[in-house]
């Protein structure tokens, strides 16, 4: 450690350059993580919010929740240890008095269900045509409580009541409404929808449901996430490109380090003929890869936090500490690996030939 942390002193500029490029490779990994946690959590936090296990939609749906069309009766056939009916529908509002529309997923519930999301900011709808908001649309369209919603082709108004935190279904925020408000946004107008039983597109439950019909299906709730449209091909994508990366960053790393061994052969073989063991120099190069791998990760990791403090809230980003902390485990493991082929060299040095 004393021989590595001399040699970096006494070459910092050149050091510094390899903890540079380490420190962008690492950012750049780091970023594009954040980014592809933070679009693949868009897709999926309102299903997480239900802390479900299984969810049921008609056979012949292929297991899409809008094409999903079950008997309302099948709700008290099923057993379960809980289970909550869902209407869904997307949509298009936009604030009375403003003509920037807005894709919404609206999510109607039975309030008295575990469906019923939980309150930040307002109240629970009490009356018809209320609604509570995924708090996106405060941030980022200026939404509030009192405020009146028009949908797209509709006269009818819905209010904001409350919000709730963390409800996005496939990028849209969630609007959560009642059941009878659920028909007044389906059907677009109040007296069509009078007496009429709409179908749910599924049912929900915690334990594992009982007495399912023949013509409805039941899903583990990873499965229906892992089916997502569109889910599974953005998160591999995204795998494969930071795992590239960091592959890319350990040979990267460990050509810096083979050139730098390369120019000091001279002074490793008057070390050697000194009688410094190959032991002893191969221990330095790791310790030295060591430490600038790590302070290149670390100061990745770092400005990736302070870049999150000033993304536009536009921008689906979300740092997961388990992921970054794996990734970046990773990146130092395979910088040592990399340095390792040094070390090969290191051994092959013949002292005399080394000094002429």
């Amino acid at each position: 450690m004393f021989l590595a942390i001399n040699e970096i002193k006494h070459s910092l500029f050149r050091y510094f350059l390899v903890t540079g490029v380490m420190f962008l490779i690492a950012y750049l990994v780091f970023f594009l993580t954040g980014l592809a946690y933070g679009l693949a959590e868009d897709n999926r936090t309102a299903i997480d919010k239900w802390e479900a296990d299984h969810i049921i939609l008609s056979k012949d749906s292929n297991e899409n929740l809008n094409m999903s069309m079950i008997p309302p009766e099948n709700f008290e056939h099923i057993k379960s240890t809980d289970k909550a009916q869902l209407r869904q529908t997307p949509n298009i509002i936009s604030k009375s008095g403003n003509s920037e529309t807005i894709n919404v997923a609206f999510f109607g519930i039975d309030p008295s269900e575990f469906l019923t999301p939980n309150i930040i900011e307002g109240h629970l709808f009490k009356e018809k045509n209320e609604a509570v908001l995924d708090q996106s649309l405060k941030e980022l369209n200026n939404i509030n409580i009192g405020d009146t919603l028009k949908l797209s082709g509709s006269t009818a108004k819905i209010k904001v009541v409350g919000f709730t935190d963390d409800a996005k279904y496939n990028i849209s925020p969630v609007i959560f409404v009642s059941m009878d408000t659920f028909k007044t946004v389906k059907f677009k107008n109040d007296s069509s929808s009078k007496n009429v039983n709409l179908p749910l597109n599924a049912i929900v439950t915690r334990g594992k449901p009982q007495d399912v019909p023949s013509t409805l299906k039941t899903i583990p709730i990873k499965t229906y996430i892992q089916n997502l449209p569109g889910y599974n091909a953005q998160v591999l994508t995204f795998g494969f490109m930071i795992g590239f990366l960091i592959l890319i960053a350990a040979i990267v790393i460990g050509i810096f380090i083979y050139v730098l061994t390369m120019q000091k052969i001279d002074i490793l073989g008057v070390m050697k003929a000194q009688g410094v063991s190959n032991r002893y120099i191969s221990f330095s190069i790791v310790c030295q890869t060591f430490i600038l791998s790590i302070t290149g990760v670390g100061t990745g990791m770092l400005l990736t936090f302070l870049t999150s403090l000033v993304l536009p809230k536009k921008v689906p980003f979300a740092i997961n500490p388990s992921f970054y902390l794996v990734i970046g485990f990773l990146m130092v493991i395979f910088a040592l690996i990399g340095a390792l082929s040094s070390v090969k060299s290191i051994v092959k040095i013949d002292p005399l030939e080394a000094i002429g």
